[in-house]
């Protein structure tokens, strides 16, 4: 055999050895397709996403029992002619952006605050300031409700400002501080070497630094501040109820979810994942810079 059929028949044989291995890989990973952690996973799926397509469908029933009695828009036009639900709706979206507005801000201002000064109780109001995130939401309801009964406050918009922009800060404070643990204060050093003078650094170096904390605790504060309804139930007055708490009293006065609360729970369904996919790019845009 010469020096040629053999390099051939090596060549070959690694060639077979390595086709052989890439099957057997192939079939392992077929394999594992189908182990336990991957059939959890789908039920678990299905578990969370089947009533949300039950709901989607029962939606555009005729009928408001459960028996399906044909295809029909009647309930998304319901939708738009209920005056009380836009009320609600104008109510959530409100107290949401001003809330959330007034959580970046306070927030934003006592992240760069403790990080940039050193003094006694800083430890202490930073333990302080993660309180409302970790008491159970009905608490912080209840002893809003009694705070504001005990300084005379009548309940409504304004008590929902106030108890909305207490429970937003803490995760306001937690992003900005986290994004500040990664800052580079010798770019701060460099700046007032330069001449730039304590607000030029806030503004110019500090704050567009941050920038993508901000955002994310601000759009972070304004879909707890939408979905919230343990402490909007206690310190809500009449004619300011949210969009959460009118779903709970439409539900309660009818004795159980109507279509008409169907409809509604799809378009928010929609818009929430339309607002996701605008937000993601947004802050990937942001992160870019």
């Amino acid at each position: 055999m010469n020096f040629k059929s053999i390099i051939s028949s090596a060549f070959n044989l690694k060639s077979k050895k390595t086709h052989g291995e890439a099957s057997r890989h192939a079939k392992r990973a077929y394999r594992n397709r189908f182990s336990f952690s991957n059939t959890v996973f789908i039920i678990t799926i299905i578990f969370l996403f089947l009533p949300l397509l039950v709901l989607i469908v029962y939606s555009f029933n005729g009928s408001t029992s459960m028996n399906w009695t044909g295809f029909s828009l009647r309930w998304y036009k319901r939708l738009l002619e209920s005056r009380e639900l836009w009320r609600a709706f104008r109510n959530s979206i409100l107290v949401a952006t001003t809330s959330a507005f007034s959580a970046t801000v306070i927030g934003t201002i006592g992240a760069i605050g403790i990080n940039w000064y050193k003094f006694k109780m800083r430890g202490y109001i930073q333990t302080i300031s993660f309180l409302p995130m970790i008491l159970p939401e009905i608490i912080i309801g209840v002893s809003l409700s009694i705070f504001f009964a005990g300084i005379g406050v009548p309940l409504g918009l304004f008590t929902i400002f106030i108890a909305h922009t207490t429970f937003n800060l803490p995760f306001v404070f937690l992003m900005v501080m986290a994004r500040l643990d990664e800052f580079d204060f010798s770019i701060i050093e460099a700046a007032h070497d330069l001449g730039a003078t304590e607000r030029e650094t806030l503004f110019k170096i500090t704050l567009p630094i941050c920038m993508p904390g901000i955002v994310s605790g601000f759009l972070t504060a304004i879909t707890l501040s939408l979905e919230d309804f343990v402490i909007t139930f206690f310190v809500a007055g009449p004619g300011s109820s949210t969009l959460p708490v009118f779903i709970y009293s439409a539900i309660t006065r009818r004795g159980g979810v109507t279509p008409l609360i169907s409809a509604l729970s799809v378009v928010m369904i929609l818009g929430t994942v339309i607002l996701s996919v605008m937000l993601r790019k947004f802050l990937k845009f942001i992160a870019a810079k």
